[in-house]
């Protein structure tokens, strides 16, 4: 488990895959390698972030040639990464099904600056109705054949849950949000702010829309786990 913060939340994920690439091979981490004439050390990250997104919690599977103490992968990896892309936590897992098909929702911190003057309370309520509707509507593109095409999407399935927490010492509106990820339904943040800013018309500067994600959670009967 990593975090990405500040400046370096607009690094690429192939960036990010290079990176750690280059840190594996620094701090002498036993990885293991793909067959082939081309081979490439076996490891991924679940469910990578969108350009521009902070995270407290991103999830990487890593395949070791021979087992090394947690601690010293930690510590040796630290040390070659950038401060704002640390290892937090680590552990060996059984079995083979992968954290990425496992993860099922991911949960958001949103920051909004909203244009017009709007009580606290009033935002609460507004939000609180409209997600009580049977449908929230966005348009995104879609694949069809080799062409792609706009369709209308229902995103209300793949809310989880939204709280108003309130306003920031910068005047910022404060959102937490737990969204759907993954093989059964992917919301991105910026879809559901803007559903949010065209049917509560609540005048969102959409360029200064501040997201991280906290963490990220598998479930099982019905109950959310963390994976670590």
């Amino acid at each position: 488990m990593f975090t990405k913060k500040n400046y370096l939340r607009y690094l690429s994920h192939l960036d990010l895959m290079r990176l750690f690439q280059r840190c594996f091979n620094r701090s002498q981490i036993p990885i293991k390698y793909s067959e082939g004439f081309n081979p490439h050390p076996k490891f991924s990250i679940a469910h990578p972030l969108s350009l521009g997104i902070e995270s407290e919690g991103e999830f990487m599977e890593i395949d070791l040639a021979e087992e090394i103490s947690i601690e010293d992968f930690i510590d040796k990896m630290n040390y070659s990464l950038p401060k704002d892309i640390q290892i937090v936590k680590a552990k060996y897992v059984d079995g083979d099904e992968s954290v990425t098909k496992l993860i099922s929702y991911a949960f958001y911190e949103i920051k909004l600056l909203i244009s017009k003057e709007t009580e606290i309370e009033n935002i609460e309520n507004i939000t609180r109705e409209w997600l009580k509707n049977d449908e929230i509507l966005i348009t995104r593109y879609r694949k069809k054949g080799k062409n792609k095409i706009l369709v209308d999407e229902n995103i209300k399935p793949l809310i989880g849950n939204v709280v108003v927490k309130g306003f920031d010492d910068h005047n910022f509106l404060v959102i937490n949000a737990l969204f759907k990820v993954g093989e059964k339904g992917n919301l991105k943040p910026m879809d559901f702010i803007g559903a949010m800013n065209r049917d509560l018309k609540l005048d969102i500067d959409m360029d200064l829309v501040y997201i991280k994600r906290l963490n990220l959670f598998a479930e099982e009967n019905g109950k959310l786990y963390s994976p670590m």
